[in-house]
């Protein structure tokens, strides 16, 4: 069971928490997903991407024996100059509403050219 943590004196947030306690065990570490499609097509602008990018990390995830309420950490690299609540809300429309550790950053770009967003994550593979 993964366990939430919000100390009191830090501002709670409904998108995200401050820290979590997983389980030892087994762990999957998904490696840092694109917006590109089964062919390896990248997919046009940030939105299109980032729920691409999302559905990317589940299916590594389902593939690991795992899933998105497993994730302890999500970590969302997009590249400078996108707009952010635009990749926010499609990384939402994809993730839910489920809280864990997040850490969101802009980057200067990303290996493969045209893309514009990346998203990793960190999960347990429940028994």
């Amino acid at each position: 069971m993964i366990t939430l943590v919000d100390p009191d004196e830090l501002a709670y947030s409904p998108a995200f928490a401050q820290g979590v306690i997983a389980p030892a065990g087994k762990t999957v570490y998904v490696g840092g997903q694109l917006g590109t499609d089964g062919s390896g097509a990248m997919l046009d602008g940030i939105e299109a991407q980032t729920v691409q990018a999302m559905k990317n990390v589940f299916a590594v995830l389902a593939a690991a024996g795992s899933g998105p309420d497993h994730v302890v950490k999500l970590d969302i690299y997009m590249v400078d100059g996108v707009d952010a609540r635009v990749g926010y809300a499609a990384s939402r429309s994809v993730w839910g509403d489920r809280r864990t550790a997040i850490t969101v950053v802009t980057t200067a770009g990303h290996a493969r050219p045209g893309a514009l967003v990346e998203i990793d994550a960190i999960a347990v593979v429940p028994e």
